[in-house]
């Protein structure tokens, strides 16, 4: 992705978390000038990957396939200094867009539909050889537990939620008409760099093209302390 196109989507998801009545965390306002007289005492920011997330999954087609996300909170299995168990998110995803297939080998996650549009999320089971299988799945949605066929869009109005767990293949569609949609997201501790299985292989984040000076840095690009 373009710099440019990755500061632009920040500037939206800033406006969509501002339209619903959210409020961000300070780290997610500083600049990457401010970023560098950060000391040890943030290291939970860079440890955990706390901030900003743009991906297009490596597929360079952002406004087709793509999120834009805010990790709020999270914990760290591996490290004893963490010992949150539970991760928060805020999600953009804009109508026309697509995020793909995915299951998670250990998370389980509420996903709440916080404001905007009609979020559609198709749910599998996977098979024993990471495939979509043709069985029943069963959906967790709040409070409410029942069993769809295989490939189901479930449908998220504002306020609704539904339970993804371990195992469970899920997408994410806007519905046609309703506008972009702001999604929350309440989980076990967050692992992108281990804990994300995609049905089709892609990339979790995006090769950058220094186009233009970073408005916000993503949470895979802090300096270290110094």
């Amino acid at each position: 992705m373009k710099r440019s196109e990755i500061n632009k989507r920040i500037k939206e998801l800033e406006q969509l978390v501002k339209d619903n009545g959210f409020h961000l965390p300070p780290f997610c306002h500083w600049t990457p000038k401010e970023w560098e007289t950060k000391g040890a005492e943030y290291d939970e920011i860079r440890d955990n990957m706390l901030g900003w997330d743009i991906t297009d999954y490596g597929l360079g087609n952002w406004e087709k396939v793509g999120f834009a996300l805010i990790t709020l909170r999270n914990g760290n299995q591996k490290d004893d200094r963490y010992k949150k168990t539970y991760a928060e998110k805020l999600l953009m995803l804009k109508e026309g867009q697509h995020s793909p297939m995915h299951y998670h080998w250990n998370k389980s996650e509420d996903i709440i539909n916080r404001g905007g549009g009609t979020i559609v999320i198709h749910v599998y089971n996977a098979t024993e050889e990471d495939d979509l299988a043709d069985t029943d799945v069963l959906v967790n949605t709040d409070g409410r537990s029942y069993y769809v066929p295989a490939g189901t869009g479930v449908v998220l109005k504002p306020g609704e939620s539904i339970t993804l767990w371990p195992g469970q293949y899920h997408d994410f569609d806007v519905k046609e008409g309703t506008g972009d949609v702001l999604l929350g997201e309440v989980s076990m501790c967050n692992d992108d760099m281990n804990d994300n299985n995609f049905h089709k292989p892609m990339g979790r984040f995006s090769e950058i093209e220094e186009d233009e000076a970073p408005y916000r840095l993503l949470c895979n690009e802090y300096p270290k302390a110094p």
